[in-house]
């Protein structure tokens, strides 16, 4: 796997979590930052979660990481509006939903890819007029 920029502080972050959700988070990483490079990446500590967005606010928000004690809760604030013929969005929000990931095969399938590309698509840019 790339090193794709990994800062001393990610490296940090991670190495709090077991090995397989570092894995996870990584391969999340990758395939986020490969479809959209242009992302800001965020570290919350205190909520165990990496975000990802456009800007550093909730409205450009693509998606987010979040640790779980064996798993990955793989975030998204707009998941409401996402079509998931696939039925993998979990959660009972007002707008956001998540699939729980529990290994780096379950990142890279392609219903989850699916998603995250639409989450790019339709998640503002701070310069679009809204």
């Amino acid at each position: 796997m790339a090193d794709l920029g990994i800062t001393p502080s990610l490296r940090a972050f991670l190495a709090g979590f077991p090995e397989q959700l570092q894995a996870i988070a990584l391969e999340l990483r990758t395939q986020i930052l490969d479809l959209a490079p242009e992302v800001i990446e965020q570290i919350d500590e205190s909520a165990h979660l990496l975000g990802y967005g456009y800007a550093e606010t909730y409205t450009h928000l693509v998606c987010v990481i979040i640790f779980q004690k064996d798993y990955i809760n793989f975030g998204f604030p707009r998941g409401v509006d996402l079509e998931d013929p696939e039925a993998l969005l979990e959660g009972t929000g007002q707008r956001a939903r998540h699939v729980k990931i529990y290994s780096v095969d379950d990142a890279t399938l392609p219903g989850v890819l699916s998603l995250l590309r639409e989450a790019i698509e339709i998640t503002p840019r701070p310069d679009d007029k809204e």
